[in-house]
């Protein structure tokens, strides 16, 4: 009976424990984010859901279909380990695009019985039409023709490819006129768009242009070069130029009457927050409370925020900090962050009162000075004990009190006869094993000898390269098919080519071409007039056609040559 009792114990703590994974799996937080905040209304956004654990749950995505279009959903699971705790995690993303424009809110997504939050997001109305019906073009703009000096300019442009292109290269726009200090306004993003119905990839970038001086900038194109891939050849290199760009940049305008010393100061938005390390309403003299203010500015970096002055209060001391300064990219552009942090000790008992904050910044859209603010604060020291304000044995006013019976004197403790000696004796022990750890720590420790990694996949195949122009130079047709065959590998290692005429559908001109001269002469009669020289020149730069999946499957050749041709 008792065995019988132990196991149906042990199978329901089984049970119970399968059942707490399952409510745990079922209980996971969900959380929801997007990659921009506001798109137009012919682009793609993503939208990412993560658990913070790994369930076979799918989520509910049904409730985007009213307002948006679904693209490709995706998934990745993920195992991390800190400090011996194992966590586990599931994102799933998905591409979307807006169906109308305006304020539109993601609904909450289910996953379980767990829910996300709503995210709202601005659906812009489509600003720009390709030139006629180019397959890729490159357009600019900034958000201003007027700032002022210090205050940020945000230039955004973005290249539109219909087809595919080979060795990119993108080019920032040169700025002239005034001085300027140019930032990356958050990473280079890609999307997909749709323009009059044909579909795009779109890569953007945006760039935060802060004036230094008052007069004027010229913003010149931004460019893109690249080769175009078009039914199965490549063109030359071709660039793409966006539109020049004009802005005025307006002269400081005077401080505000009330704050003639205002430090300058343009944002698009200005908060002021404080934290205390604990409730600051009542406090003993002699302990620390810390006091942190926050000053975040939207269109601003975070080295241009001034310093707050550390408040200067009757009955406290402080003392300042190293600021912490910090940055965030939104869709209005960067959002700088500085935080000072002070810490104020109370001398003496009574209230203290810490007078209010005021900062004033400038609002580059209203054009005036505004003042951000935090109001003063009385905070209540309490007065130390008595005896923590006595003078010590050694003053004689002391010693006149405690004769007149005032103080007490505190009564001696007996100390242990030996005392002394054991401690003594347990430091000396405690530094002899300091200095044993010491030597056992320093000591050379013999290391395994690692086996050398392998060169990277371009070294390799710099190698063949090399070795297929010399044979080529030496009219060696089998040095040449070999150290081919063998770049091939590298390069297609799922689907290696089987011979050089295979090799050569998979490259552009002039190399294919002579490849296919090479693969004919194997099998001519007149294979001593092959010359290697025009081979080895169009070896200097090999450019893949077609992508891997798009490879025959067969070859009109056969897969090897005659040994000695």
């Amino acid at each position: 009976m008792v065995m019988l009792n132990g196991k149906l114990t042990r199978n329901t703590l089984l049970g119970l424990c399968g059942l707490l994974a399952v409510v745990t799996s079922a209980l996971a937080d969900v959380t929801a984010r997007i990659d921009r905040p506001s798109v137009d209304l012919n682009e793609s956004f993503v939208l990412e859901l993560t658990v913070d654990t790994n369930i076979d749950m799918e989520p509910d995505l049904t409730v985007l279909d009213d307002k948006f279009y679904r693209g490709q959903l995706s998934q990745l699971s993920n195992t991390s380990i800190m400090n011996g705790q194992i966590r586990r995690s599931r994102t799933w993303t998905i591409a979307l695009m807006a169906k109308s424009t305006g304020k539109q809110v993601i609904p909450a997504i289910t996953v379980g019985n767990q829910k996300s939050q709503p995210i709202s997001i601005t659906i812009n109305e489509p600003t720009n039409a390709p030139p006629g019906e180019a397959d890729v073009f490159i357009t600019s703009e900034v958000d201003r023709t007027e700032a002022y000096v210090q205050s940020q300019i945000l230039y955004r442009f973005k290249v539109y490819r219909a087809v595919a292109t080979r060795q990119e290269g993108r080019r920032d726009p040169v700025i002239s006129g005034a001085e300027v200090l140019i930032e990356r306004a958050g990473d280079e993003r890609s999307y997909e768009a749709i323009l009059n119905g044909k579909a795009y990839n779109v890569i953007e970038r945006v760039l935060a242009i802060y004036p230094q001086a008052s007069g004027e900038i010229s913003i010149s194109p931004a460019r893109f070069e690249a080769r175009v891939l078009r039914d199965g050849r490549i063109t030359g290199r071709k660039v793409f130029e966006s539109q020049s760009h004009t802005v005025k940049i307006l002269p400081i305008p005077a401080p505000p009457a009330d704050f003639p010393d205002a430090a300058w100061l343009p944002a698009r938005d200005v908060q002021l927050s404080e934290e205390w390390s604990r409730e600051p309403n009542e406090v003993a003299a002699g302990e620390p409370v810390t006091r942190k203010i926050t000053i975040s500015a939207l269109g601003q970096i975070e080295t241009q925020i001034p310093a707050i002055e550390p408040p200067v209060v009757e009955g406290m001391n402080v003392y300042t900090d190293k600021p912490d300064l910090t940055r965030f990219f939104e869709a209005e552009g960067i959002r700088g962050v500085r935080r000072d942090q002070y810490a104020m000790i109370g001398v003496r008992g009574g209230p203290a009162e810490i007078p209010r904050l005021e900062v004033p910044w400038w609002d580059i859209e209203m054009g005036e000075w505004r003042i951000a603010s935090l109001p003063a604060r009385i905070i209540e020291v309490d007065a130390p004990e008595a005896e923590a304000i006595l003078p010590p044995p050694a003053d004689p006013e002391y010693a006149d009190l405690a004769n007149n019976g005032s103080a007490e004197q505190p009564e001696a403790v007996p100390v242990p006869d030996g005392f002394w000696k054991r401690v003594s004796q347990l430091i000396a022990g405690v530094w002899l094993l300091t200095v044993v750890a010491w030597w056992w720590s320093s000591r050379e420790t013999k290391r395994a000898p690692r086996e050398p990694e392998p060169p990277p996949i371009y070294k390799q195949q710099a190698k063949f390269v090399k070795a297929a122009r010399k044979a080529a130079l030496a009219n060696d047709k089998a040095g040449v098919r070999a150290a081919v065959i063998e770049w091939g590998r590298l390069q297609w290692p799922d689907d290696a080519p089987r011979s050089i005429g295979d090799f050569a559908k998979r490259v552009a001109a002039p190399l294919s071409e002579e490849l296919l001269t090479l693969s004919a002469s194997s099998y001519s009669s007149s294979a001593d007039e092959w010359d290697g020289k025009v081979l080895a020149k169009a070896l200097r730069s090999i450019s893949v056609l077609i992508e891997d999946g798009e490879v025959a499957t067969e070859s009109p050749l056969p897969p090897l040559m005659p040994p000695g041709t």
